[in-house]
């Protein structure tokens, strides 16, 4: 069964091209400055020259059309012909309450995540905009999935979803903790089991998808019982543009102070915060760990603060699960800063943690970095966020 994954944003559409009989890659590449002057097209196929094309993309139906004729081409394609698509599955930011595990998409889904657009502005009207164009262009005789970033999160109880408001904007607005990054969390979570020789209902894992933007979780025995993001991404750590968790009553101190609007203050908190607000010049987490090691200020301060949130949501969560047998490090921060891994490692000498810095010093690897003799085990696991709904998508359309 061949499975087709998309992930569209606001002016580009990701894809991949999945081969369910052994779960390979046939193909993937991103479509960029859909509805903008200057678009381009990225096209990969393992083993061959990576094909790239200048053009300009009027929409997002214009775009998986050229997606799917590059699949289907003599010179770029991988499989014969449109028909060889079984399925699609679809990255969708935000479910809310209606969704707690992947869906196969009709009418009333898609009603329900148009419901979720006010939770989820950024994300969901693009992600409705790519499920309408595969559609468009595949018909309505090819089932398509949605596998939703908030619905692993679902298994929270409600003392680790619910703020201290006034109870009644939860049951007007749905004010509560959703949290994000769900499929990554879930599947690093389940490789963790794995590489520990373990079923994934046995063990307990704390979770970092770290990268412009990064949560922390708590999965015990297999479902999620606390993340740091909240009703929307920008609760939690600190994050490449987004300041994280700060005392709410900054917001309106500094709407007085600079005569800010509702909306300048979150487009402050969420673009020109995190790391580029302390450094001022660049969110790249790279260039940071460049400067600090050459003893940049600013960029020493930013690795202070982030390995300090760490360590504080790595500890809380491992008192509210009662102990921890393994950390997980993901996304592109945390599969290749061996710093902020060693750090935070330290900090849990206590549990028994201990890591072998020549295993550390690897990058974006599945490994096991911890001593042979650890007892609280540290994880390397790349993300794979693709597979993930590739796999949800076999399962639902399968049969």
């Amino acid at each position: 069964m061949k499975i087709l994954v998309i992930n569209a944003g606001s002016s580009s559409v990701k894809y991949q091209l999945f081969d369910m009989e052994n779960e390979t890659v046939l193909a993937k590449g991103i479509c960029e400055r859909i509805g903008i002057e200057g678009g381009a097209f990225k096209h990969k196929v393992p083993g061959r020259e990576d094909f790239k094309l200048s053009v300009d993309m009027k929409n997002h139906s214009e775009a998986i059309k050229l997606v799917v004729d590059t699949l289907v081409s003599k010179e770029n394609g991988v499989i014969e012909s449109m028909k060889e698509i079984d399925a699609v599955g679809h990255r969708v930011l935000h479910g809310g309450e209606k969704f707690s595990g992947s869906v196969v998409i009709n009418d009333d889904v898609i009603k329900a995540i148009e419901d979720c657009c006010e939770l989820g502005p950024l994300h969901n009207p693009h992600n409705l905009t790519g499920i309408h164009a595969c559609e468009e262009i595949m018909g309505k005789d090819v089932p398509q999935v949605a596998v939703f970033d908030t619905g692993f999160h679902q298994t929270m109880p409600d003392y680790a979803y619910m703020y201290p408001l006034p109870y009644e904007y939860y049951e007007k607005y749905k004010v509560r903790r959703y949290g994000f990054h769900g499929t990554s969390h879930r599947y690093v979570s389940q490789r963790a089991a794995a590489l520990l020789g373990k079923d994934p209902k046995d063990v307990k894992v704390i979770t970092c998808h770290l990268g412009n933007g990064s949560s922390v979780a708590a999965v015990e025995y297999g479902k999620c019982i606390d993340t740091s993001m909240g009703l929307t991404p920008l609760e939690g750590l600190m994050m490449g543009t987004r300041c994280g968790s700060i005392d709410p009553a900054i917001v309106p101190f500094l709407m007085e102070k600079e005569g800010l609007t509702a909306r300048q203050i979150d487009d402050i908190m969420n673009k020109k915060s995190g790391i580029l607000g302390i450094h001022g010049k660049t969110s790249d987490n790279r260039e940071i760990e460049d400067g600090g090691k050459a003893g940049d200020p600013r960029c020493v301060l930013i690795e202070s603060m982030l390995v300090h949130q760490l360590v504080k949501y790595i500890g809380s969560y491992a008192a509210e699960m009662n102990g921890v047998d393994a950390v997980v490090f993901t996304g592109g921060i945390g599969e290749n800063n061996a710093s902020y891994r060693s750090r935070c490692a330290e900090k849990f000498a206590f549990l028994g943690a201990a890591i072998d810095e020549e295993k550390n010093s690897k990058r974006g690897i599945e490994i096991d970095i911890s001593k042979d003799d650890a007892k609280l085990r540290f994880l390397v696991i790349p993300t794979n966020e693709e597979l993930m709904i590739a796999r949800d998508t076999l399962e639902l359309c399968g049969k």
